[in-house]
């Protein structure tokens, strides 16, 4: 058996509630059809190196509709105005994905495993890190998304003995294990890990 990590840190209340709230979004995304998966999808094409409060606030400028009708010139002017970086790979990529516009009845028949497996497969534009983003997103509970503060939490608590200057699968698949000793599902260990570090909540 692995031994149990204790949390290093105390959230407040406040804070505790809103993460609350927010995996009841994401468990209300879960029941929604493709049309909502996919703008989620396209939000998480955005989030890639990049901040995630612009790629919310470019979610909500585009709307569903935008992700889906836009043409890609008109898209990468949206990005652009936001400030986003790689305006013109992010638009590419949210183009390109419409060939899986249908995303959730894609991953209705597979596991979780397989689910990712399939976003990182597919999608262009999204690693193990945004395909473990997305699926938490639309109600999945048991991946990491090891990010920089992740893996920063990881090495100044000692559970890394470096920080990876890059990451592949095996090693993503070992940073996840660690994180499962804290017996908490991920979904909720990711937002209060942000929580600590960032004072954000954010999706």
């Amino acid at each position: 058996m692995n031994k149990q990590f204790a949390l290093p840190f105390e959230l407040s209340a406040t804070h505790i509630d809103t993460i609350d709230n927010r995996l009841v979004e994401f468990t209300k995304l879960n029941k929604k059809g493709n049309n909502e998966w996919f703008s989620e999808l396209c939000f998480c094409l955005l989030t890639a190196n990049a901040q995630a409060q612009r790629a919310i606030n470019i979610q909500a400028h585009l709307g569903v509709e935008g992700f889906l009708e836009k043409s890609e010139e008109n898209i990468a002017q949206i990005i652009k105005s936001f400030g986003h970086r790689f305006h013109n790979n992010k638009a590419k990529y949210i183009v390109l994905a419409r060939k899986y516009k249908n995303i959730k009845d894609h991953l209705k028949d597979l596991t979780s495993i397989q689910a990712r497996e399939f976003i990182v497969n597919n999608i262009k534009g999204l690693g193990y890190k945004e395909a473990s983003h997305f699926l938490r997103n639309v109600g999945y509970e048991d991946f990491a998304i090891i990010d920089r503060h992740i893996i920063k939490f990881l090495y100044k608590n000692s559970l890394i003995t470096e920080i990876p200057k890059s990451i592949s699968k095996k090693l993503y698949f070992e940073l996840e294990n660690i994180l499962k000793n804290y017996n908490i599902k991920l979904n909720r260990l990711d937002l209060m890990i942000w929580c600590h570090i960032t004072g954000k909540i954010l999706k």
